[in-house]
């Protein structure tokens, strides 16, 4: 039978229209469907109310996870979470998804695994923040970072004392990390794409701001100028830190050559990255997660079968 893989994504967007076409053609079955439309359903067998199928999918591939409550957030991840009690692999796995949507815990698990990182500090409250940048802006800048953010949005520099943001502005939560001094303008940094274990694409992001993002204005390159096989290395052990299945790791490399990881993103975009890339990435994740169902020792979970039309992909 085909495997029927659920791609949990709260709009039809090309990344998600791409992974359905994808999977597709390797001879899947895909439904579309946003996370907060999948419901607890105890009088269900499997407890679980997901729109347009009777049971459970064959694997479940995260794609995006609406902005929300707190509330909705947890009932959404608990959602995830319960997919994997309930044996259907999940791509990348609630747990996953959390460790890289909190920065500090990200940081905490590269620290562990003895891969580079600038020192990192997360603290409550205003106090505990001046006290740590009073200490470390003595020898270098610091940047502060939304704990839960993307696409560089609430970055920014912090230079003084009088640069850290209220308490308010922030929910009296403070990442602070040291700012990684490197060459520019224009700036640059890596990003690296990681998938089953193994690298898909990388690219590098050159921008005149010192926040090299795509969505800012930074623009994807080929990388050149550094050991590809270094960077490799260094993004296939930050995803297997987290224990994501597919990531795209950010890497800077400092003014004395060092490279370090700054953040490992577990729903991670690839629009620029597609443009430089020799490879199709949404095709490069279908593959190796059909390859992943088809070696299964196990046998697959019970067969599907469709309640109604398919979410459009």
């Amino acid at each position: 039978m085909k495997p029927l893989i659920l791609i949990v994504s709260d709009n039809s967007d090309a990344r998600s229209r791409g992974l359905a076409h994808s999977l597709r053609r390797r001879g899947a079955e895909v439904v579309t469907a946003p996370l907060s439309s999948i419901a607890f359903d105890t009088g269900r067998p499997d407890g679980l109310a997901i729109p347009g199928l009777d049971g459970l999918p064959d694997a479940v591939l995260v794609r995006s996870i609406a902005a929300g409550s707190f509330e909705a957030i947890t009932r959404r991840l608990g959602v995830l979470h319960a997919f994997g009690r309930l044996s259907v692999p999940v791509w990348n796995s609630a747990q996953a998804i959390e460790r890289c949507v909190d920065k500090s815990m990200t940081t905490f698990l590269l620290t562990k695994a003895s891969l580079p990182t600038p020192p990192t500090f997360a603290v409550e409250g205003r106090a505990a923040a001046e006290e740590i940048a009073a200490r470390e802006l003595a020898s270098t800048p610091l940047v502060m970072k939304p704990l839960f953010g993307a696409q560089g949005r609430g970055i920014r520099m912090i230079r003084s004392l009088a640069d850290l943001p209220a308490a308010e502005e922030v929910s009296d939560v403070y990442y602070l990390q040291h700012y990684v001094d490197r060459p520019g303008p224009p700036f640059r940094d890596i990003r690296v794409f990681v998938c089953a274990g193994r690298v898909v694409a990388m690219m590098s992001r050159r921008g005149e701001d010192w926040i090299t993002n795509v969505n800012r204005g930074a623009v994807p390159e080929r990388v050149s100028g550094h050991d590809e096989d270094e960077l490799a290395a260094v993004a296939v052990a930050a995803t297997a830190a987290v224990g994501a299945d597919f990531a795209g790791v950010d890497i800077v490399s400092a003014a004395d050559g060092r490279l370090l990881v700054l953040e490992v993103n577990s729903m991670p975009a690839w629009s620029g990255l597609q443009t430089v890339a020799a490879v199709n990435i949404a095709g490069a994740i279908a593959e190796a997660l059909l390859a992943f169902l088809a070696s299964r020792a196990e046998p697959p979970v019970a067969r599907v079968r469709r309640s109604a039309a398919p979410a459009e992909a």
